[in-house]
């Protein structure tokens, strides 16, 4: 990664829940100081893009992350947007929002600031330093240090909201499609508040 002259900060942000038929859209963001890029760079070694890795190993990163968090080796942030934004105003613009929301409570200067975005992810015109890289959650690790917070969050709420209606398996579909989530959904009906109507073809 080459970072421009008189950049003092990195920001690594992918999402998680873009096509769940339940639940929010979270946005993660994970920053480091360029002073401490090496240190950062060997806690970081070995690490995957959320979806390559398992339930158990994501949670044994985020607890790893929570730790360097602690001891001030560098920060993060997660902000989500609900599925009642995502049906009235879309989905773009709930990542969108989720996303400013994250950067916000960051708070990196912007013309010191570079931010790494995965996929079709970007920043606001207020930050000049700036990259959207396809596949980047398995190509830059602060990118894939985003995407582990970000799913980790997005799931840990998803189990919180199953606790409230067991009968639909949150804790385990995370919101998602499956078969026996949409079985679910012709006996029990459709959540106000947790499912996302605009997905589900209703208006």
């Amino acid at each position: 990664m080459k970072i421009p002259k008189g950049i003092e900060y990195v920001i690594g942000i992918d999402e998680a829940g873009r096509g769940p038929l339940a639940g929010p859209v979270s946005v993660g963001a994970v920053c480091f100081c360029v002073s401490k890029r090496r240190r950062f760079s060997l806690f970081s070694k070995g690490v995957r893009d959320s979806k390559k890795l398992s339930e158990k190993q994501r949670e044994e990163w985020f607890i790893r992350i929570e730790k360097e968090v602690s001891l001030k080796k560098f920060s993060f942030a997660v902000s989500f947007s609900s599925s009642e934004m995502i049906d009235t105003r879309g989905l773009s613009f709930a990542i969108r929002n989720a996303l400013l929301e994250t950067l916000e409570k960051l708070a990196c200067p912007y013309k010191k600031t570079l931010i790494l975005l995965d996929g079709s992810l970007h920043a606001p015109k207020e930050y000049p330093y700036q990259k959207t890289i396809i596949h980047g959650d398995d190509i830059e690790p602060v990118i894939s240090l985003a995407s582990i917070v970000a799913k980790v969050l997005r799931d840990r709420k998803m189990r919180a909201i199953s606790q409230q209606y067991p009968e639909y398996g949150f804790e385990r579909n995370k919101g998602y499609g499956t078969k026996k989530h949409y079985e679910m959904l012709r006996k029990y009906g459709v959540l106000k508040g947790v499912h996302r109507n605009t997905f589900l073809g209703e208006k």
